[in-house]
């Protein structure tokens, strides 16, 4: 087996994190740096991070969650000790499409694919595995669409942005065990998602 073939058989979600164990600043630069190194469509580097650590991960579950939420995820996942919040921009992908080296600012808008998300997944994959790699705990998640404009004012996203996700990032719990939908559903065989030549 590859070195890439055992990181991405290793990697999976992680929901409960060790408490008041720190990221160590050369371990979270080489995961962002990660991310920041996923193709980005028309080099458009478009998708960026919020990373939150300190009081500001308290700031984030408040912001984000209903008063008195409670639940073993949210236990699990609120003793991450870094958030990393992925936005990304429809609006400043148009404008990169409309530069003389691309479609032209005459040229039709349409697209054959929101390529601001497909590239914030790049990018969010990307930081995934470099976690993965550095021994990290990871999980990917998303921000209820009804407080992410909340969660924007808080942190100062201009008008225009969109949350794409967060990526929780520390070290797992001493107890941590796989959780969620892959525990409950097998793996479907490669026949049932690769065709040849037609579907």
């Amino acid at each position: 087996m590859s070195e890439l073939a055992a990181l991405l058989a290793r990697r999976r979600m992680v929901r409960d994190f060790a408490e008041g164990v720190p990221v160590a600043e050369p371990v979270l630069a080489a995961v962002l740096d990660a991310g920041l190194r996923a193709p980005s469509a028309g080099h458009a580097q478009v998708v960026t991070c919020v990373v939150l650590t300190g009081e500001e991960v308290a700031r984030f579950w408040s912001t984000t969650g209903e008063p008195g939420a409670d639940s073993a995820w949210l236990r699990g996942m609120r003793r991450a000790p870094v958030l990393v919040t992925v936005w990304t921009s429809a609006d400043a992908y148009a404008e990169r499409y409309a530069e003389t080296d691309k479609a032209g600012p005459d040229a039709d808008p349409a697209w054959s694919a929101p390529w601001w998300w497909v590239d914030a997944g790049m990018g969010a994959m990307a930081m995934l595995l470099a976690a993965t790699e550095a021994g990290l705990g990871a999980c990917f998640f998303g921000v209820p669409p009804a407080r992410q404009p909340q969660l924007a004012g808080v942190l100062g996203v201009p008008p225009g942005w969109a949350s794409a996700g967060v990526l929780a990032l520390g070290h797992r719990a001493p107890d941590e065990r796989p959780s969620g939908s892959a525990r409950r559903r097998a793996r479907r065989p490669r026949s049932e998602r690769v065709r040849q030549q037609r579907w």
